[in-house]
């Protein structure tokens, strides 16, 4: 059916002013990730999120300092073989000696001064020392393949975030622009009463649809601040520091990347976790070694050297007085231990150590068959994004297509601007799906990346650096 307008209304005025508001609100879509610039405006590329993410965030952090606990093991395991050496003084003074005066005067040395150097020597400890070297320096590797495998986590989990605020901020756009088409609506419609061309029904709608739209533009836009300030607070940005996002995605660089990660054949590389757990297996057989060295003897060695100062005048008799000065003291001594029953201490701590041992293999097996269903998922999710995006960018032709040609139909006055509002909302909706459908695309090549134990890329074609920051 054709609408005649009311006289002295230019038919192509309605369509025209939504076709500029739309026009404008996609200039605004392009920079709606960007935050109006202001002086201290923080200019963040997807890279520098995931280098900072590295650097500062708590769970790199944690990481570290797990290896640092690991390395003071080790070096604490190895100091148990090493020489021991200790410097030891000593001054006492006696003021009353019962053997002096059971015995005689000469045992009432009333100051003494004692000075020596000790070295101990562990000989044999039963394998203890040997094996406790073993598991700490296990364990040091195992903490190292659980960081890789954090940074890894953690550079995908940044991206994530990063796009977040991307779409989010973009899906803010589209609503703000809902909102402005359905006040275009609005008024024509009310343009369209007064002219006698439509009915007070047709108005109420109207207004009962602008009124819908608005909650969820007060939603879209809540998203957006909540998901810029959860990128502040893994980057450890100040929450009042503006943000602008500058990296944008290119769809044909994506695709490659998408295409060429489906293509690739080579074997996956051993994951952080498997590596992880591996050498914790491997650390608890050194332990049941540690155990078992409590039922063997253990050979120390101990050499003192050092001098002992009695002064002359030192509480005697005058016929008793010696010499100013220090005498030489020396001694060795050789330490010989076997615990013949210690009431199953032994027994326990190694059927323990037996035990702890037989989890870990067995949590090895299920390490590595997670890790393999890994990669089969994180495979079949790029599939599918693969295809929402091939989807999506038909669906975005297709409402193109129907937009202009809804444009046209107005402007030859067999259409609506009814039509042309709906069409211009399936175009904006579209080209929404047609973003998160490009997200996703990247973060699944990100995330098959990650649990292929592969470089994980970033948009410009370099790859995470995996070097911890120092």
């Amino acid at each position: 059916m054709n609408v005649t307008p009311p006289v002295g209304v230019n038919p192509l005025m309605p369509p025209l002013r939504a076709l500029s508001r739309w026009l404008a609100a996609a200039a605004f879509l392009g920079a709606a990730s960007l935050p109006a610039q202001s002086a201290d405006t923080l200019r963040l590329t997807l890279e520098e999120a995931v280098t900072r993410m590295l650097r500062t965030s708590d769970e790199a952090r944690i990481a570290d300092a797990q290896v640092a606990v690991a390395d003071a093991q080790v070096l604490a395991a190895r100091a148990a073989g090493l020489p021991q050496l200790r410097l030891n003084s000593s001054y006492s003074q006696v003021l009353r000696n019962a053997r002096a005066d059971i015995v005689g005067a000469v045992f009432g040395q009333r100051y003494t001064y004692n000075t020596n150097l000790q070295v101990q020597q562990s000989l044999f400890q039963g394998g203890r020392i040997v094996a406790a070297s073993q598991a700490a320096a296990r364990v040091e590797r195992a903490a190292l393949a659980t960081r890789d495998e954090a940074r890894a986590q953690l550079a995908v989990d940044a991206q994530r975030v990063y796009l977040d605020v991307l779409f989010t901020a973009r899906l803010a756009a589209i609503q703000q622009q809902n909102l402005g088409i359905a006040d275009a609506r609005l008024e024509q419609v009310e343009q369209l009463e007064r002219a006698g061309r439509a009915s007070r029904y047709d108005v109420v709608r109207a207004r009962v649809e602008r009124a819908n739209l608005e909650p969820l533009a007060l939603q879209a836009e809540s998203q957006r601040v909540l998901a810029e300030l959860e990128l502040k607070r893994l980057l450890d940005l100040p929450i009042e520091r503006p943000l602008q996002l500058t990296t944008e995605l290119d769809a044909v660089r994506i695709r490659t990347l998408a295409e060429a990660a489906l293509a690739e054949r080579r074997p996956a590389g051993v994951r952080g976790t498997v590596r992880a757990a591996q050498a914790t297996a491997s650390a608890r057989d050194a332990g049941v070694k540690v155990a078992r060295a409590d039922l063997l003897p253990t050979f120390n060695a101990a050499f003192t050297t050092g001098y002992l100062a009695l002064p002359r005048f030192n509480g005697l008799p005058t016929e008793f007085d010696q010499p100013d000065g220090w005498y030489a003291d020396r001694n060795f001594a050789f330490f010989f231990s076997w615990p013949l029953f210690d009431g199953l201490r032994a027994k326990g701590n190694i059927d323990l150590a037996q035990a702890q041992a037989q989890l870990a293999d067995l949590d090895v097996r299920r390490v590595r068959e997670q890790a393999v269903v890994d990669i089969e998922r994180a495979r079949a999710e790029l599939v599918r994004a693969q295809a929402v995006v091939a989807a999506r960018e038909t669906t975005v032709r297709e409402a193109e297509e129907a937009f202009e040609l809804a444009t046209l139909r107005v402007a030859r006055g067999v259409g609506t601007q009814l039509e042309l509002s709906d069409a211009q909302l399936a175009l904006l909706t579209a080209r929404s799906t047609d973003a998160r459908a490009l997200f996703d695309l990247y973060l699944a090549v990100a995330e098959l990346a990650r649990v292929r134990a592969e470089p994980i890329p970033l948009p410009d074609g370099t790859t995470v650096p995996t070097r911890p920051f120092r």
